[in-house]
């Protein structure tokens, strides 16, 4: 079949979904090309099949294949940055990498040499897991490409810093205590953000705390809001090398319920979506996206979360992408930021509020 692409710019994009129906063809991320059809990629996205770290429900070996098939809905325009993702970067998806599910140490470490490999024309890296473990080699090589120690914000039910799980020191619940222990991430501009639920005691929070980690309960999201939450992260990131790993579980499992490890009390999709908007100007150098697991999944709920996380991360290196700023002050993700320089058609500016009436006058 003939595939009719959108080009701009330059970029070869997604299939026209106004000639070829979206649930026709290959399913590539938001039916972009495939890497080995560009020359270059300024964003790969990559799927890891693997789910041998899992210490509960397993199946997020076939998440990125979910994710992809729920992202067939995506458009090309993004009105919440006023940013045509792929009209600004060549964005391919590489297909999936071959990794040993019966020996996680070999694992790791072919999974570290492809993100090398994929990322030394200057790619970055977008990768659609897969368990947590194996955000491990992906931040090794993000650290390797950027030749310091990456900050990295973690959105997560769990801490995932414990030391080991049957004395296994490589698992899903382990990836970020092995990686401040390799001197990997930035221990001034690392945070969770939507952890919750039960732990196995204090010492769980107090190593994280010595590990040099912030945390942002789910509960602090909804107490305090998306935007206080955007500013404190900020604060605390700067401009830095940044790496965001998603852990779906960070979503109640109303929005996320295809997952290994769902806990009650989670983000909504909308506060996770927002919270990464608001992340605009930051410098992402990676992100990955990890923990789908279909089996569980009802309705395609936690796929297209999925996707959509996928595609705000792929947006925000876009957003980036010209002279490594933002490219436009519009979209309502710099309205809620308050940099708006002009509003999109139908999203007008709130009315001003009238003064409040006086005891007196309300007499």
């Amino acid at each position: 079949m003939e595939e009719l692409r959108i080009e701009a710019n330059g970029n070869l994009g997604p299939i026209d979904s106004a000639r070829i129906p979206r649930y026709a063809g290959a399913a590539t991320f938001a039916r972009l090309p495939r890497l080995d059809q560009v020359a270059k990629a300024d964003v790969t996205v990559v799927g890891v099949p693997f789910d041998s770290g899992v210490s509960y429900r397993p199946g997020a070996r076939f998440g990125a294949n979910h994710v992809r098939e729920a992202s067939r809905l995506l458009r090309p325009y993004n009105p919440a940055w006023d940013v045509s993702p792929f009209e600004n970067l060549q964005v391919a998806d590489a297909g999936d990498m071959a990794v040993n599910p019966f020996n996680i140490n070999e694992a790791i470490e072919s999974i570290q040499q492809n993100a090398l490999d994929l990322t030394a024309a200057g790619s970055k890296l977008l990768t659609l897991g897969g368990d947590h473990t194996i955000a491990l080699p992906l931040l090794r090589a993000a650290a390797e490409r950027t030749g310091q120690p990456v900050a990295m914000l973690h959105f997560d039910a769990h801490l995932d810093t414990w030391d080991t799980y049957f004395g296994a020191e490589y698992t899903h619940g382990t990836p970020f205590r092995r990686a401040v222990e390799e001197g990997i991430l930035d221990t001034e501009a690392i945070s969770h953000i939507g952890t919750r639920g039960p732990l196995y005691g204090k010492k769980d929070l107090d190593d994280d705390h010595r590990f040099g980690f912030g945390i942002v309960t789910s509960a602090d999201v909804y107490y305090q809001g998306v935007l206080e939450t955007v500013a404190k992260v900020r604060d605390r990131i700067g401009n830095r090398p940044l790496y965001i790993s998603v852990d779906i579980d960070v979503l109640d499992p109303a929005h996320a319920p295809g997952t290994g490890t769902p806990e009650a009390g989670g983000l909504t999709s909308r506060e996770l979506i927002e919270i990464i908007r608001g992340f605009r100007g930051m410098n992402l150098v990676g992100a990955d996206v990890v923990e789908v697991a279909p089996a569980y999944d009802h309705a395609d709920i936690t796929g297209v979360a999925g996707s959509h996380v996928a595609y705000e991360l792929v947006t925000l290196m876009a957003d980036n992408a010209d002279e490594g700023g933002p490219t436009s002050g519009n979209g309502y993700a710099a309205q809620a930021l308050g940099r708006e320089n002009r509003r999109p058609a139908g999203f007008a500016a709130a009315p001003a509020q009238a003064p409040a009436a006086s005891a007196e006058a309300a007499r």
